[in-house]
């Protein structure tokens, strides 16, 4: 299948000499959740920008749904729906007003019927009457996802959306989101909440200092780099491991009251039936046990501290 959007060695310098974005490949599917992920200034804005048409690349190639972004602008910005970090509505404006205008400005006939739903689906009907002014930050959010998808586009670029928003509003966020994916609709999103990430997103894709230094199906991902500890909680501490208890990963923790083992989740053998048996031959002892998985945050860590 096509993919709807192709990145092809694709770079931005600034007049400053900043460069941006360095050579960047990529594509996403049709009706997938995609997350992109970086610290600030990687380049995640810059890249959603160019994509959208908002910023002119220096060199490269992007094709949204196989029309050219430079020489088919139009067809491919009625395309794409995009939620920015900034607040950008006009405040005196009303909520029905605001949602119908953005439609109207991609050359779509009036339809009541679909702002309607819109506004219903995003919790924002009992509010379309009021001024923009007088709404939350949440609200004022959810605004600004109903004008992106006012022309009812095909893919929508969610740039932090939830960046100040609460909890509860966060999670109805989300909710929509798999709604919009549902329904056949395309999502990118950048998020610091990392965990909304590996809980929403079909593939990962990393970007640091303009590389995208990684993308790939976020199950895989963490089958691939996740790594599981257990956690022993020993009935007597220790100073030092015992020498027969060397060959394995082994690492004191809280003052010796602890060991943590660490062990590859792709390994037929996790080695902890070995384990447990050397324990046993050097008499150290535990009174529990307990094992974690590590979580896409610590592999987006650990990626960016290992220059991956």
């Amino acid at each position: 299948m096509q993919p709807i959007i192709s990145v092809s060695n694709l770079s931005k310098t600034y007049a400053s000499g900043f460069e941006a974005l360095k050579s960047v490949n990529l594509e996403i599917k049709k009706e997938e959740i995609f997350a992109l992920l970086g610290p600030n200034g990687a380049g995640k804005t810059t890249l959603i920008n160019i994509i959208c048409g908002i910023v002119t690349p220096s060199s490269g190639k992007v094709l949204v749904g196989g029309h050219d972004i430079i020489t088919d602008y139009r067809a491919t910005r009625s395309m794409i729906g995009l939620v920015p970090q900034e607040l950008a509505n006009d405040m005196f404006t009303s909520v029905w007003s605001t949602a119908s205008f953005s439609r109207g400005l991609f050359g779509k006939p009036s339809h009541p019927a679909y702002i309607q739903k819109v506004l219903k689906d995003l919790s924002l009907w009992e509010k379309k009457d009021a001024k923009i002014a007088t709404l939350s930050g949440g609200m004022k959010r959810r605004v600004m996802i109903a004008k992106a998808l006012a022309h009812e586009p095909q893919i929508l670029f969610l740039d932090e959306p939830t960046a100040g928003v609460d909890v509860e509003l966060r999670k109805d966020m989300w909710d929509m989101v798999r709604a919009l994916r549902a329904s056949g609709v395309t999502i990118i999103l950048t998020t610091h909440y990392i965990e909304e990430a590996e809980q929403m997103a079909d593939r990962v894709g990393v970007i640091n200092r303009g590389e995208l230094i990684l993308v790939e199906n976020k199950d895989e991902l963490m089958r691939k780099l996740g790594k599981k500890q257990m956690t022993l909680e020993l009935r007597t501490p220790l100073a030092v491991l015992p020498p027969s208890l060397a060959k394995f990963p082994l690492a004191l923790a809280d003052d010796g009251c602890k060991l943590i083992y660490t062990y590859d989740t792709q390994s037929e053998h996790t080695g902890i039936t070995d384990l447990l048996d050397a324990l046993r031959t050097a008499d150290v002892r535990f009174k529990d046990l307990a094992t974690t998985q590590t979580s896409l945050e610590d592999i987006f860590v650990s990626l960016l501290r290992n220059g991956a």
